[in-house]
């Protein structure tokens, strides 16, 4: 049977998502649901370089109106006397204030690299600014969880494209942007037709093969994701729509203990303010949204929801009423289990910059240690080689 470009690369298509992750489809087949108090981490990625300084704002700092006399926000909704948020995340405010949410200030590594790539492959494998690996540091979490599992399913990543955060030496993540979508496509007669009919000695073998795990299990993973429906109402933003796909799985028997999502783009080099504000009000709805049915379901305590982003930006406002590539910023942490509420450190030192740049104070892969040890309870020095002990806010 003869295969034109035009079909090669729909095959392509369809199958990536199995070859992203060998067995993972076979695997679902498993009743492998989590235990009651398993815990569940999801990341939220704020791509592109999110400015921290305007979205947790020093209220009482001259240095920082005086640098941004354009865009520094105004009105920012208070946290402490020192301390607001943007007020386009009014929902953070609330869970600030009953003591869900915890920000750690100034986060950031030694020897910062301010270019998109390369700063979130350090963030994705937590290397060093100068080593340079091929394996993310989910991945590796994946690796020592299930070194020779036959059904890795520990991480899913909601987009079309698996992020090296989630690639391990053994076992890598499964990633797909809509569990009907897949599904459907993998029921076109086209397919089936086409592994009904393929032939071991063609150049192309591994993708019917791959084609053909999708077309038998898929439906499985469309069978998850609407296995309870969801009496929340969550907005119709991409990003409303991936926590919601996120929330169906969870209240499924599905075994993933990792999920991951994002959003951008941050890189707000003209006008910050009103693209910040349209990104983050899309964030806080969403997260509303979604911590509203973990709560109605009785399993938000067992959820942690983390964010990052790749980079800061620099302290000083530029021409085009926005802010170029920095380094430091801060994370969020969402929860009903956390141990400590609140702002977790100090905010950045305006005082002391390098050629613009804030300092950072915290490393991010001390971070990482804390939510692996003690949220995922993995082995954080194997996953990370990182011994320099953790923090203690899960």
């Amino acid at each position: 049977m003869l295969i034109k470009r035009r079909e090669f690369l729909k095959i392509s298509s369809l199958a990536t998502a199995s070859l992203l992750m060998p067995n993972f489809l076979k695997a679902m087949t498993f009743d492998d649901a989590l235990e009651p108090n398993d815990k569940i981490l999801i990341v939220l990625q704020f791509t592109g370089g999110n400015d921290g300084l305007n979205t947790i704002i020093p209220t009482r700092n001259d240095i920082y109106f005086k640098e941004r006399n354009k865009i520094a926000i105004q009105d920012s909704l208070s946290l402490t006397d020192e301390a607001g948020i943007n007020p386009a995340l009014s929902y953070f405010k609330e869970l600030y204030d009953s003591g869900e949410l915890s920000v750690m200030n100034n986060v950031g590594y030694p020897n910062p690299d301010k270019s998109h790539f390369r700063s979130m492959d350090i963030w994705h494998s937590a290397s060093r600014s100068d080593q340079y690996l091929e394996t993310g540091w989910l991945g590796r979490f994946m690796d020592e969880e299930c070194y020779n599992c036959d059904h890795p399913t520990q991480a899913l990543e909601v987009d079309d494209m698996l992020s090296l955060a989630l690639k391990g030496e053994h076992n890598k993540a499964f990633a797909f942007k809509d569990p009907k979508r897949l599904y459907q496509t993998s029921q076109e007669k086209y397919f089936k037709s086409l592994y009904d009919h393929h032939h071991e000695d063609e150049t192309v073998s591994y993708l019917y093969q791959t084609l053909g795990s999708t077309i038998n299990n898929a439906d499985y993973i469309f069978e998850k994701s609407k296995a309870k429906k969801t009496e929340q109402t969550y907005p119709n933003s991409q990003l409303g729509k991936d926590f919601k796909t996120v929330s169906s799985l969870i209240k499924s028997d599905i075994n993933t203990r990792v999920y991951y999502l994002s959003i951008g783009s941050f890189d707000t080099h003209v006008n910050q303010n009103e693209r910040q504000q349209k990104l983050f009000s899309d964030i806080n709805e969403a997260v509303k949204s979604f911590v509203a049915d973990m709560k109605s379901n009785g399993l938000f305590d067992n959820i942690l929801l983390m964010t990052f982003s790749e980079f800061g930006r620099r302290v000083a406002q530029n021409a085009s009423n926005g802010t170029d590539h920095g380094t430091a910023n801060q994370m969020f942490f969402i929860s009903g289990g956390l141990k400590k509420k609140g702002l977790l450190n100090t905010l950045p030192d305006l005082t002391h910059l390098n050629e613009g740049d804030l300092i950072y104070s915290e490393d991010f892969r001390k971070v990482y240690a804390t939510v692996l040890k003690n949220w995922l309870k993995a082995d954080s020095s194997k996953v990370l080689g990182w011994k320099n002990g953790v923090y203690d806010f899960v």
